[in-house]
């Protein structure tokens, strides 16, 4: 869905904390880091280790990130941020305008979709490509160095026992790829988009995806061949969101385990304490699960 958000005076926003945001450097001289996204906080946190002080504004999986409202207590801990993660590409625009009214000199700002080379009218959902996150650490790697030159070669350690600790990833992926590459698979929207591409699935009723994606109506031609595509069977899995849904993506959801289509749910948010390599493992278990033939 397209994401609207705004900046509401809400006291009680929930926060992922790792550490406590006390000030531009504590008195242990640790980083302070916020990230947008608490998937890309754990991946920071993994990175800098007990040297950073690691706050992930959007945490809660239950919650529809795309009516997400900021508090004006995130644009003050923003004033003391060294470092900023967000994902770009129009996915949180709402960090950017909290950004531009708390300046900081020297802050280190990492736009994922800058590193990724993905812009305005891309898939935002870039965490589910494999390539997103050895480059976000490296980049996580290069910005602790500088601001804590200090502590550079604990920080390059992590970096490599991070890309290490994706292999197991990888490998899952090679392995459902091996077996299942051209298998039709189908979404309510595009958000395990680049994941289905890594495993080199075939995607169906992506013009639905992108109308649910940028919250528009679904034209009936569309829904009618979503439909087909599942009482006929179509494909053989269908991906949905579990934080964002709505009548006629519930409607199709029910419609596939009517079917006997197995339906595999994905998020926009990791789940509380879990890290980002065990999610996403855990997420291509389900599909792998679902392909199989086996509802998730």
């Amino acid at each position: 869905m397209k994401i609207a958000f705004g900046i509401v005076a809400a006291a009680g926003l929930a926060m992922l904390t790792m550490g406590t945001v006390a000030g531009a450097q504590g008195a242990d001289g640790k980083l302070v880091v916020i990230a947008a996204e608490n998937f890309y906080g754990d991946i920071a946190h993994q990175i800098g280790g007990d040297r950073v002080k690691v706050t992930s504004i959007m945490n809660n999986p239950d919650q529809d990130p795309h009516l997400f409202e900021t508090s004006p207590s995130v644009a003050r801990q923003l004033t003391e941020a060294q470092i900023v993660i967000y994902n770009g590409a129009d996915y949180d625009p709402w960090m950017e305008k909290l950004l531009s009214s708390a300046p900081r000199p020297n802050r280190a700002v990492i736009v994922v979709a800058d590193l990724t080379g993905r812009k305005a009218g891309d898939n935002p959902h870039l965490w589910y490509d494999p390539n997103t996150a050895p480059k976000l650490a490296k980049a996580l790697s290069d910005a602790f160095s500088k601001a804590d030159a200090a502590h550079t070669a604990d920080f390059a350690g992590r970096l490599s026992t991070f890309v290490a600790s994706l292999e197991p990833l990888n490998d899952k992926i090679t392995a459902i790829r091996s077996k299942y590459a051209g298998t039709a698979v189908t979404a309510s929207e595009p958000v395990f988009g680049y994941m289905v591409d890594a495993l080199k699935l075939k995607m169906r009723n992506e013009r639905f995806q992108l109308s649910i994606m940028n919250d528009t109506e679904p034209s009936a031609r569309d829904v009618a061949a979503f439909e087909r595509d599942l009482k006929e069977h179509k494909v053989r899995v269908m991906f949905y969101n579990k934080q964002a849904s709505n009548k006629a993506v519930q409607h199709l959801v029910d419609l596939a385990r009517d079917s006997k289509i197995p339906v595999v749910g994905v998020t926009e948010t990791a789940p509380p304490d879990v890290s980002y390599q065990r999610w996403m493992l855990d997420q291509l278990t389900d599909t792998e699960k679902a392909l199989v033939g086996r509802s998730t």
